[in-house]
Parts: C-alpha cells; structure tokens; sequence
C-alpha cells in the first residue's frame, strides 16, 4: 500500500447530514455527528492493535467501549462465551522462497517439523504434498461456501496441507472468517498473499518439495460481547449494533462502523427518543457472527417487543482507491461495494437519508437471502422493521487494514443519515 495522500475532507457531505437531521425532527437535531470526534475513535480503536476474538485487542476494545457507553449514560453488562484462537507461526518454504501465510481458523496445526512433500496447484492433480488452491479474483472474507468445498476436495484427492491463494485486488493474503464450533477442514490451512505466490507456482509446475510449517498452539479462550441499555420504561426497543472483533486492526473494515456507531449512540442517549434502547458491539463476528447469535438468543429484546433494530456491520465507510496497476492510491470518496438492507416500511426514508453516498444510495428491501454478516441473522430472526449496512472494502481482512483506509469526514453523514431513519421510523410507529 502506498503512503497516505493528502486528503480535502468532504464537507459538503458533512453538512448535508447536518442539515437532513435538522429536517427530521427537533430530537434529531441535538448532538450533530462530528468529523473530529470521529476521527478521536478512529485512532483509539486502531490503537488497540489486532482484534482477533478474545485477544488483547479485542479485550482493550472492549474495555474502552464500556467506558465510553457509561459516560453517555448507558447501563453495561458483558455477555461473555468463548471463541477459538491460535497461537504460532505459518510458513511454507521451497528452496529459497519463503512466505508468511495466514493461519486457517479454526486452525489444524502441523507437528514441530511441519509437512513436506511435493508442492502442485490442485486443479485436477490430487496425491499426498502440499496442495496450493488458487481463488478466482474476488474481495473474498469467508471459508465456508466455495473455498471450503475446494479445499475439501484438494484434501479428499490426497493432500496433506492446502495453502489458499486469496486473489483480490490488492495482492494482499486475505483472512477467512470460519465456524465456531469445529474445523472446516480435516487437514492444515493457512492462507497466501497472491502477491507472494509466483515462486510457488513456478515451483509447483516442477513438483518439486517445499515444507509448510503451522506447529503452535489452537485452543479456545474467553471473549464477551458489550451490552448497554438506557431505559425509559417505552413498550418497545430500539436496537443499535455493531461488531466489534476481526482480524488484525481491521480500520476500514471494523473501525469506521465503530466511530459511526458511538456518534450514533451519543445522538441516541441525548434525542429523548420515545423507545427503551438496546446496545450490542459484538465479539466473534469473524467466527460466523457468534457473538450476534449469543445476543440473539440470550439477550435481544423479542421481535414483537422492538421499534426498530439498525446494524453497521462492515465497510461502513472505508475509503476508496485507484488502481494502476498494482498500485492503489487512496481517494478521499467512500468505497462504494457497501451495501444497505431495509425493511420495506423504512425503505423509502432510507432512500432519502442515503442519497448521495456512494453504495448506500441504493439500498434495498431486507431479504435474509442478500443479507451478509450479523445483519443475515437479524433478519432471519424475525426483526422488522430492521435496517442495516454490510460490505468489504479492498483491504477487508488484510494485514494492513489500517487508518489509511478510512477518513473520519466519511462518518458523519452515514451517522446522520442513519439518525434520520431513526427519527422518522419511530415518528410513524
């Protein structure tokens, strides 16, 4: 990734918002979203480094959004379970290439000395080695689907390890999120920077020997979701969530969702809204949404019982990027490949709210069949009316998903947009 460019924040944007919650309603209008406080949450939430489930940075996190939520007002309670983890190196070597690799959650170590045998590509060829499965070019986030029936199928023609190659637009090898309870796989995984592969591949058409080592420790420790309450003793709630966890420091992908989602639920204790409200940032999310699944069936208020349930789930506003090349320079515009579901009572507000912001200017009617991460298991639980966000944006779930992937004037219009729907929605209900 090159340097940052310097960037003209977009205020036009920010006081557009500004002005469409002045047009919604007086409750609206109090605690306007705010570039600089965004930008506060952007840095202390990348400060917390990696935010793999139940790790140090997702226990920081954690920690911090309970003292932000308490100083709002809110009334906090963890709801905690546990989450698989791995500790330890993944290597493949062959001759003088070497690469560090992505472990697999949930991750099948190797012995101490690793896995040697032939290296070859497994499209058609099958046998004991090290098969290298090598992904059609997409922005790809999940194991389950087509890469677990591919990697089944290397390991069920013979392979002793597979390597994933994740091609995508930024060469970058791309963690894949996974079930919670058990291994997809029989066998080692671990996951390749396209950018790293040539030696590989030119390696595996000679079949020659190349050693993939992923010998540390796999085993399970405790993560807990953040809770919040502000009661107001209404006969419904409104739901507001986020997750919180994912793979390495996760900026874009986790972080902008993160600081539209405190701006949100700053607006929310102050609006004299005429709801209870319900808070959820979640841990797990890169385990299939565990940590919403444990809220849902745990804690969430009863479909019948919410006003209205809103999710920021990935790539809320990360930024965009041109390429030229294999060079990307970042834009100061939003990464449009975000996505927005509503329910059709609330689609036509959202399609005013959202105008004007790239991708979520066409949002469409919530159907649990297009919906991805936690906001699939919102709508598959029954809760309508419900609106939500989801994406990825081209460094989700790369090693360097950092603060050059966000702008924190990207925030406050998605933030006010979403207080607006809030607005009008609970007006009508």
């Amino acid at each position: 990734m090159e340097p940052d460019l310097p960037l003209s924040a977009s205020r036009r944007a920010v006081l557009g918002a500004s002005a469409s919650l002045l047009a919604a309603s007086p409750a609206a209008a109090r605690a306007l979203p705010d570039e600089a406080e965004a930008q506060r949450i952007l840095e202390r939430y990348q400060s917390f480094g990696d935010k793999a489930s139940g790790g140090p940075g997702d226990t920081a996190s954690g920690d911090w959004l309970e003292g932000e939520l308490r100083a709002m007002g809110y009334a906090c309670q963890r709801q905690t379970y546990d989450m698989p983890a791995y500790e330890g190196e993944a290597v493949l070597t062959c001759g003088a290439a070497r690469a560090e690799l992505i472990p697999q959650a949930i991750v099948v170590p190797t012995s101490g000395e690793g896995v040697s045998g032939p290296l070859y590509v497994a499209s058609g060829k099958g046998g004991p080695g090290i098969a290298l499965v090598v992904l059609p070019h997409a922005r790809w986030s999940t194991a389950v689907g087509v890469v677990a029936q591919r990697v089944a199928a290397a390991f069920d023609a013979g392979a002793t390890a597979v390597v994933i190659v994740t091609t995508g637009p930024t060469g970058e090898a791309l963690a894949l999120n996974a079930p919670p309870d058990k291994s997809l796989f029989k066998g080692p995984v671990a996951v390749m920077a396209p950018k790293d592969a040539g030696p590989f591949l030119l390696a595996a058409a000679k079949g020659e020997t190349a050693t993939f080592r992923m010998s540390g420790r796999s085993f399970r420790r405790p993560a807990f979701n953040v809770t919040a309450t502000l009661k107001t003793g209404a006969a419904k709630t409104l739901v507001i969530s986020t997750p919180r966890s994912g793979w390495f420091a996760c900026a874009g992908e986790r972080g902008s969702g993160m600081a539209a989602w405190l701006l949100l639920v700053r607006w929310a204790a102050q609006a004299r809204l005429p709801v209870d409200i319900a808070l959820i940032s979640t841990s797990g999310h890169e385990y299939e949404n565990a940590g919403g699944e444990h809220f849902i069936q745990e804690l969430a208020p009863k479909p019948d019982k919410t006003a209205l349930w809103v999710h920021l789930g990935a790539n809320v506003a990360a930024r965009d990027w041109h390429e030229r090349g294999a060079a990307l320079s970042p834009l100061p515009s939003a990464d449009p490949q975000r996505f927005m579901l509503a329910s059709p009572s609330i689609l036509s507000s959202a399609r005013a709210a959202f105008a004007g912001l790239p991708g979520l200017e066409q949002p469409y009617a919530a159907d649990p069949a297009l919906a991805a991460g936690e906001l699939g298991n919102i709508l598959r639980a029954g809760y309508t009316p419900a609106i939500g966000i989801f994406g990825g944006h081209r460094f989700h779930h790369a090693r360097n998903d950092d603060l050059r992937c966000v702008s924190a004037a990207l925030i406050p219009p998605v933030a006010g947009a979403f207080a607006r729907v809030i607005s009008e929605a609970l007006a009508k209900s």
